[in-house]
């Protein structure tokens, strides 16, 4: 499956221009991209070890348009997109690639994709089905090319701080109800030993989806999963965030916001604010996904005992959690219609898998070096979905085996992380060795996996039409009942909230979705 570059360089999804052509990009910038750049001498966005790549293999110069931060990102970019002013290739949601595809702004890609993307990454594109290019199919059109992300990196991991357990004398927990005695603990029993009630048993964020600090973790140990597509007992297909189990989980999350096990102020915090409560040592609890160690890792600075533990999702006693898992694909690479270069994005993609999962990888160089995400300097970041759980797995039977040699280049580079840590001390380590050691984060998923706990969205078919009006109205509609609920509003108000879902537009996605499913079905057979 893989490529040797050498080899490759006659063939056209690797192939160099004979003469340099440009191509232009928007780009979102954040906190963690601008320092780590800090942390780079003689690279910026503009010039780093990605761009001078994609000019020396192939040809390719990076141009942005602009770049903004978080917020101004995605209102300069709505503008851009409605004034019909867009760069070469644009970075896009489902919702904006209808609409640059409804108003005619960009190009098909159909053919590009077919003649110029490589095995390597057609195998990685693929490898959760037609799903991510049925999404970007408008009208028998292939109108972008979708980044897919893989499902399983959405799981979701209960992470505590097994430092106050002991220190409380708590039990590791086994089902629910543990998790919020140990919660009622954490807030009440002064877990840290320095006489004031300054901690809170649970992190949360004002987005209650966040992939860390996010509330879906906990709803699913009540069988509740608010952001994805469900088969109810006659196999049609509901939304799981207006299923009666949702309301039994907000009632749990009141009850705990109004005991104080809960920041006060959360519901105005986004994450980067709520991570300091972690980082000052004020939070004993939180559900995220695997890279959570390198959000909490911060604990430690004021705190070297700190110490963390994944454990999996729980559900009420006698009962097994399922695990809901995003169609993770959410982001696509649209093309402008003028622009004479389309097949430049796959080269860009192919170049980029290539160099960090192909046969010659250069893993530390390109992907992550010295702990730092390098990988972000570059505007076009596909990656091989099932990477971390398949590194996992071959440091596991490395460890096992004795033979360390067989570890291909991102697994090498983990296991000499971790023994960093293990053996030296070196604290950069410790957030690897929480992911992807013997008791990390990801031998779970492997237990999630082998024990049948993960519940796929079961719609996986793009934009309806009526999302394409109604679905952010929807979702925001959704987060503000949670947020007034979790406050202490009635319960009653999760019942009139789902009215006002079928009503302003739920029950027409949902006769949508399930045409979609049986046109899907009668396709199967």
């Amino acid at each position: 499956m893989n490529i040797d570059v050498q080899a490759a360089e006659n063939e056209p999804h690797i192939s160099k221009y004979s003469s340099p052509v440009q191509v232009s990009f928007v780009r979102e910038v954040g906190d963690d991209l601008e320092q780590m750049i800090s942390q780079l001498p003689g690279e910026s966005l503009l010039d780093n070890r990605w761009t001078r790549l994609y000019e020396e293999k192939l040809g390719i110069q990076l141009q942005y348009d602009w770049i903004a931060r978080g917020d101004v990102y995605g209102q300069k970019l709505g503008v851009s997109l409605a004034a019909g002013r867009i760069p070469d290739i644009v970075r896009v949601n489902p919702y904006q690639l209808r609409q640059l595809s409804n108003a005619g702004l960009i190009q098909d890609l159909s053919e590009v994709y077919q003649t110029y993307a490589s095995p390597l990454t057609k195998s990685i594109l693929e490898a959760e089905g037609s799903g991510p290019f049925d999404a970007a199919t408008i009208d028998g059109k292939l109108m972008a090319i979708p980044e897919t992300a893989s499902s399983i990196e959405s799981a979701q991991y209960l992470w505590i701080r097994t430092d106050w357990l002991e220190h409380l004398q708590l039990d590791r927990p086994e089902t629910m109800e543990d998790v919020l005695e140990i919660s009622k603990a954490f807030t009440e029993r002064d877990p840290d030993g320095n006489g004031q009630r300054d901690t809170y048993g649970l992190a949360l964020t004002n987005h209650l989806w966040d992939p860390v600090m996010g509330a879906v973790g906990l709803m699913a140990g009540y069988g509740a999963y608010p952001n994805i597509w469900i088969k109810d007992e006659d196999g049609r297909l509901v939304y799981g965030g207006i299923q009666p189990e949702v309301r039994k989980a907000l009632q749990v999350l009141q009850t705990m916001y109004l005991e104080g096990q809960l920041d006060p102020d959360f519901s105005y915090k986004k994450g980067t604010n709520e991570a300091r409560l972690i980082q000052n040592g004020n939070i004993g609890m939180l559900y995220g996904e695997q890279w959570t160690p390198f959000k909490i890792q911060s604990s430690r600075e004021n705190d070297p005992k700190a110490e963390w533990q994944a454990f999996p999702i729980l559900a009420e006693s006698g009962k097994l959690a399922k695990v809901q898992l995003r169609t993770n694909t959410w982001q696509y690479f649209a093309v402008r219609k003028d622009y004479a270069h389309p097949e430049v994005i796959m080269k860009l993609m192919n170049l980029h898998l290539e160099t960090n999962w192909g046969e010659h990888a250069q893993y530390e160089t390109y992907y992550n070096d010295d702990s730092k995400a390098v990988w972000m300097l570059s505007p076009v970041t596909p990656f091989p979905g099932t990477k971390n759980l398949d590194a996992y797995r071959q440091i596991q039977e490395a460890n096992r085996s004795g033979n360390l040699s067989v570890l291909q280049e991102e697994a090498s580079a983990i296991q000499k992380r971790i023994e960093a840590y293990t053996e030296e001390n070196v604290e950069s380590g410790w957030g690897w060795k929480q992911t992807y050691g013997p008791s990390g984060a990801l031998s779970i998923a492997d237990g999630y996996e082998r024990n049948g706990q993960l519940l796929y969205d079961q719609f996986t078919g793009g934009i309806t039409e009526t999302m394409v009006d109604r679905q952010i109205i929807l979702n925001d509609l959704q987060l503000e009942a949670y947020l007034n609920i979790i406050l202490g509003r009635p319960i009653e108000e999760f019942d009139l909230f789902v009215d006002n879902w079928l009503k302003l537009g739920g029950d027409q996605i949902t006769a949508e979705v399930n045409a979609w499913l049986n046109t899907k079905t009668a396709m199967e057979h």
